[in-house]
């Protein structure tokens, strides 16, 4: 099963390495990778996306929360979530590029050369059917993806405070 799960950590050099580290030396694929630092410039969220079941989701949360870096850990596919993924294309310009581009809704943000530079935001599947229409035509010549984000609607989620001498996430 595919999860997405969200870190917080601390916005150091090799925090993003012992994270991967520790996915690789335990054999878990990690899909896709976002890191950024979050409001708090000390702190970073990582969000991935990894498939298995969940017992050994479980099991990486678990070893996610032992690396020192780590502040917190979520696994957003179990609840209520809202993901997203960006898109950047580029295809050589005709008729059925322009066709892929406007049922998908997707924006050309340059067009230069006969080539046709694309932006979508949407779901990993509605990017992934875009990819395939536009490799379908032929015409496909670059594909940028972001991999999956993904937030928590309304007050639960994750949040790094400090507030004195202690933290609350």
């Amino acid at each position: 099963m595919r999860h997405i799960i969200s870190i917080l950590m601390q916005n150091e050099a090799g925090a993003l390495v012992r994270v991967a580290g520790m996915f690789s030396q335990r054999g878990f694929n990690i899909e896709s990778l976002n890191v950024a630092p979050t409001d708090d410039v000390t702190v970073s969220r990582l969000t991935l996306v990894t498939t298995g079941t969940d017992d050994v989701v479980e099991q990486i949360n678990r070893q996610l929360l032992k690396l020192v870096d780590v502040i917190d850990v979520l696994d957003m596919t179990g609840g209520e979530h809202i993901e997203s993924e960006l898109l950047f294309a580029k295809a050589a310009a005709d008729k059925s590029v322009d066709d892929c581009i406007a049922r998908a809704g997707a924006e050309v943000i340059d067009d230069r050369d006969g080539i046709r530079t694309i932006r979508f935001l949407g779901t990993g599947e509605a990017v992934g059917e875009l990819v395939s229409a536009l490799g379908a035509t032929g015409r496909l010549r670059e594909v940028i993806r972001s991999g999956a984000m993904a937030v928590t609607p309304g007050e639960i989620g994750l949040r790094y405070e400090h507030t004195g001498s202690e933290t609350i996430t």
